[in-house]
């Protein structure tokens, strides 16, 4: 029996511009420690082998230091890793790999298929069909020589590519890298092993998207995880576990406030946030003073206790109550123009002198809060 980790999409060298740079520094250290668990777990399960099917690394253009640092994040598993270029790190005339190899920082048990033909690993009994990108778009399929492609007799046949299956995914990716559905039939692999889609999904019975083995983005798509494979012989369908391999929990979260007890609902849905949650935030309806008050005390603390909390509360308007506006203390012009305001949203202007007032009381307020 062959025990194998399917994984993808690592994209080392990863910028989180979105983020503060100590969030984004330690979002783009997490990816080195994902592949420092692959390691451990390949090697605490005793598995065999380790397939990388694509984009190691996230640029061409990443620092001697940074592929220095993969490899050596890899060091905890001794058996074969065989990784294939992908459409961020193509096995362009120069690119990241040729860099890799002058600095001889690959080890001596990785295998890199920067060439479609097979690669033969007799110990192991198997043969991997790999269909490196050399360039970041294509748009012929392949993965197409698989079935053509003679292996030893007896041998398990495994495929290795990163691209599009055609038909299962968002339409908007069925563009570039595209790859056949059926293709590990039609080719007559035991298992086909993908990367690209950064989600663990299933395509058929002997076909896999392994997805990033530590969530990068806000998307609800099963991410961070790699796939633990078993193949008993030629032939046999091969048995996939989903493994844990993610640290950071990435969230978008949604919260509209229409009545008072909503604030209440929204704190304590930020008090459940923990330190390993990335999380996207948009607030909208609305709120008087106090609530809003509330609200950006309780984000703040939030921001304090998770990695990263990006808020944005554009499209919460800020509603205060007549006791909001008395509480203000406005008198002389102020408190003139606050009452002219108030009684125009009696009239045909009410939007336009509500939107003023909100953002008058809302200014009153803050410089209160703040000479207090």
């Amino acid at each position: 029996m062959l025990k194998l980790l399917h994984t993808a999409d690592w994209q080392i060298g990863k910028l989180f511009g979105q983020f503060e740079p100590d969030e984004a520094a330690l979002l783009a250290d997490a990816r080195f420690k994902a592949v420092e668990r692959l390691a451990k777990l390949a090697s605490e399960q005793d598995l065999d082998l380790v397939l990388v099917a694509g984009d190691v690394f996230d640029a061409q253009g990443v620092a001697d230091r940074t592929i220095h640092r993969l490899f050596n994040a890899m060091a905890g598993f001794s058996g074969r890793w065989v990784m294939l270029p992908g459409n961020h790190d193509a096995a362009l005339s120069e690119s990241v790999w040729t860099l890799a190899a002058r600095l001889n920082a690959i080890p001596g048990n990785v295998s890199l298929c920067v060439k479609p033909e097979p690669l033969i690993l007799d110990s192991l009994g198997v043969a991997i069909l790999p269909a490196p990108l050399t360039q970041r778009n294509t748009f012929s399929d392949l993965t197409e020589w698989f079935a053509a492609a003679e292996t030893p007799a007896g041998m398990l046949r495994i495929g290795l590519a990163h691209g599009s299956v055609q038909g299962i995914l968002a339409e908007a990716i069925d563009s570039a890298n595209p790859i056949a559905a059926g293709r590990a039939e039609q080719a007559g692999l035991d298992y086909l092993a993908l990367g690209d889609w950064h989600g663990t999904r299933q395509v058929d019975a002997r076909c896999w998207y392994s997805g990033t083995p530590e969530t990068d983005r806000f998307r609800a798509n099963d991410s961070g995880q790699a796939l633990r494979v078993e193949l008993s012989g030629p032939g046999a369908l091969p048995l996939v576990t989903p493994v844990r391999t993610g640290h950071y929990r990435w969230q978008s979260d949604a919260l509209t406030l229409r009545v008072a007890s909503d604030i209440d609902q929204a704190l304590q849905h930020l008090s459940a946030f923990a330190a390993a949650d990335v999380v996207q935030l948009s607030v909208s309806g609305q709120t008087d003073l106090a609530g809003q008050r509330r609200l950006q005390q309780a984000i703040g603390q939030a921001q304090g206790r998770v990695h990263s909390l990006l808020a944005d509360l554009s499209a919460l308007r800020l509603e205060p109550t007549a006791e909001d506006i008395d509480a203000l203390h406005a008198d002389g012009y102020l408190g003139e123009v606050i009452a002219d305001l108030r009684a125009e949203q009696q009239g045909p202007d009410a939007e336009v002198a509500r939107d003023a007032l909100t953002l008058l009381a809302g200014f009153l307020d803050d410089r209160r809060g703040g000479a207090a």
